[in-house]
């Protein structure tokens, strides 16, 4: 039984103000639902980010200031199925440049149908997958001299509240030697109309993906979560700039988790917070950074100018 799930689960459902974490999303059901979101018509951020990789990528190159002759170390943070770094590995490798490609993921099973689909689509591509936490990886590879570009996309940096996000970013310039990269992919603030349906999709992907939450800890630790009595509600304000996932409670009942040989009561209309998705302008980012050795170099916005990846440098 994984006892670090089971204590952050009794702990998070222990507040006055419930919440569970957002990384217990993702195993095999989660990981290939998130597979579905990502292609939903209301989930922006992933075609707007692709929309950047694909047609800016020698901008994404020229940007990171790469030698071809130099070699590097090419770092993903939660590399995912590796649709949008596709696109840049592909012309690094048609161009020659020096590099292996180091992906890192929590999810095992999304390393290995990564490097399996890489395999096949860019065989001469060197691949050395690392599976674990950040910045555990990080440090194992700091010891290297080669420089490094960290690729940290989807906007993921968004599902932290900004006071993570500070020493998440400060964590990441000590990991970092001076002049190494980041490529910093973020959802930029924009209105409700466009950002909500992002995270309350018609078809309903997104609840399963949150609901997949209480499935697991009915699953591993012998719970008695009743889906039914339970909704999925986002919201979201522009003026806050914070997208928040919940699952509330539709009625006062119990619920018993045998692992924990512990019984929660929920009262009718209570929320369990399991997500938040912070949008970003350069003010946001400029006082996530501030604390931190990496600058911004520049920016590149999709077409709809609904997202951006910043290009950021350790000096």
């Amino acid at each position: 039984m994984n006892t670090k799930f089971q204590n952050e689960i009794n702990e998070g459902l222990s507040k006055a103000l419930k919440s569970l974490p957002s990384k217990y999303f993702y195993d095999k059901t989660g990981d290939d639902l998130f597979v579905k979101i990502m292609n939903l018509p209301e989930y922006y951020l992933t075609k707007a980010e692709f929309d950047i990789f694909k047609n800016q990528t020698k901008n994404i190159i020229a940007a990171l200031d790469i030698n071809p002759n130099v070699y590097f170390e090419l770092i993903e943070l939660g590399a995912g199925d590796g649709t949008k770094t596709k696109e840049l590995l592909k012309v690094l490798i048609s161009e020659n440049f020096n590099f292996d490609y180091i992906p890192i993921d929590i999810s095992n099973n999304a390393l290995k149908q990564l490097e399996t689909n890489l395999n096949t689509e860019i065989p001469n591509l060197n691949v050395t997958k690392k599976q674990g936490d950040y910045f555990n990886v990080l440090d194992g590879l700091k010891t290297s001299n080669h420089p490094k570009v960290v690729l940290f996309l989807g906007s993921n940096i968004g599902n932290m509240e900004d006071e993570k996000a500070k020493c998440f970013i400060s964590k990441l310039s000590s990991s970092l030697n001076p002049n190494d990269k980041v490529v910093l992919g973020v959802d930029l603030i924009k209105s409700k109309d466009i950002v909500l349906p992002a995270y309350n999709d018609k078809a309903g992907v997104t609840k399963a993906f949150n609901f997949n939450l209480l499935n697991r800890i009915n699953k591993e630790l012998d719970a008695n979560f009743n889906i039914d009595q339970f909704s999925h509600q986002p919201e979201y304000t522009e003026t806050e700039g914070i997208a928040r996932s919940y699952i509330v409670s539709n009625t006062d009942q119990e619920v018993h988790i045998g692992a924990l040989n512990k019984t929660f009561q929920f009262k009718k209309g209570e929320k369990i917070h399991t997500e938040i998705s912070r949008k970003y302008n350069d003010e946001i980012l400029k006082s996530i950074l501030e604390n931190s050795s990496l600058r911004i170099v520049t920016k590149l916005l999709d077409s709809k100018s609904y997202f951006a990846d910043y290009i950021l440098i350790k000096t």
